[in-house]
């Protein structure tokens, strides 16, 4: 039987390039604010369940057993600001972030009288980081248990980066709760075996181990064309602060399992059999994606019942660049009818 108790209160998808500190390569410009090129004195090490990463909500666990083993998944239930409309909304982050990065996007929503779920998936955040062989179904089926739980019987997905693969699993999963399901920016738009070759997750291993401050920070500069501001290290911080603890050979292994995921669990093939009212949206100049707007348009292509919205001149990250102007689109899309055909105007 599933319990809740209270408390108080992410590998690219490309190869982390090395680029230097200055420059218009790295997406900021000369005169705009730049990251210390070596991590501030006073960072500590990350907790490997988050305990000293302050979460804007309480967080709350679902016990889950798997493996013949108990773990904990950790989320925040966020109730709306004001008087109710009725909607759940859940969130699943990113590979290089957590729950907790959805401060902004959770605040919009429930202002707007969403009820708000961000959930840490396991291996994230404050959630058990078992070391296991990590796949989309299993957040998907933890989600469901989660809803089960808290008896919501209708819910709307929202997906960000990675977090977009499991919206997708999700929605192909569970249709009859899904009432829209939104992909912000999805990694995985292709079948990357067709590409590379497979890789042996003991190399992958090895391979994150090796974590500097330098490529943690290259990769987040990835995710922002028209510059660097200082609220962005904060993501950094907690990233780079896992490899300072004594936990990080552990950590490293489950960032090596859950970047095999990219290879060997894709979702290119479950869009066209999603029935659920769709939005797919996202930054133009993603870098993460070669040709993120021909992408995400397949993808709209694919799905039964898709709206398309491409933020020009923005990059993987809309929610934290273009906040009002992103959150502006979410919540018009959210209130939708899902019995009614999505907008055709593709923008």
């Amino acid at each position: 039987m599933s319990t809740r108790r209270s408390l108080s209160g992410v590998y690219l998808l490309a190869v982390v390039l090395a680029l230097p500190f200055t420059g218009e390569g790295n997406g900021y410009l000369k005169g705009q604010d730049q990251p210390p090129e070596e991590p501030p004195y006073d960072w500590v090490p990350t907790a490997i369940n988050y305990e000293n990463v302050p979460y804007p909500y309480p967080v709350d666990f679902l016990e889950v057993r798997l493996y013949g083993e108990d773990h904990r998944m950790a989320y925040m239930d966020v109730s709306p600001e004001g008087e109710s409309n009725g909607q759940t909304v859940v969130l699943f982050h990113g590979m290089n972030f957590f729950a907790a990065a959805f401060r902004p996007t959770i605040a919009a929503l429930r202002k707007e009288g969403f009820r708000v779920i961000a959930v840490d998936r396991l291996g994230y955040g404050r959630s058990s980081k078992p070391l296991i062989h990590y796949n989309l179904h299993l957040p998907a089926r933890n989600t469901k248990a989660l809803l089960d739980e808290l008896c919501i019987t209708e819910v709307a997905i929202v997906g960000h980066s990675m977090g977009g693969m499991v919206a997708t699993r999700f929605a192909s999963t569970y249709p009859e709760i899904s009432t829209h399901v939104v992909l912000v920016n999805q990694i995985g738009l292709t079948d990357v075996r067709q590409s590379r070759p497979w890789t042996d997750l003991e190399q992958g291993y090895s391979n994150a181990l090796v974590t500097s401050y330098e490529s943690v920070l290259n990769s987040h500069l990835r995710y922002y064309p028209n510059g660097w501001r200082h609220e962005y290290l904060e993501w950094v911080k907690y990233q780079y602060g896992l490899t300072l603890s004594g936990d990080w050979p552990r950590m490293a292994r489950i960032r090596a399992s859950q970047r095999q995921i990219l290879y060997e669990d894709p979702v290119v093939y479950e869009w066209q059999h999603i029935a659920t009212k769709a939005l797919v949206i996202g930054g133009a100049e993603d870098r993460l994606v070669a040709d993120y707007p021909a992408a995400a348009r397949n993808v709209a292509e694919q799905l039964q019942n898709a709206e398309l919205v491409i933020f020009p001149e923005v990059g993987h990250a809309p929610a934290f660049e273009i906040p009002d102007q992103f959150h502006t689109e979410l919540v018009r899309f959210l209130k939708s009818d899902p019995s009614k055909p999505a907008s055709q105007t593709w923008r």
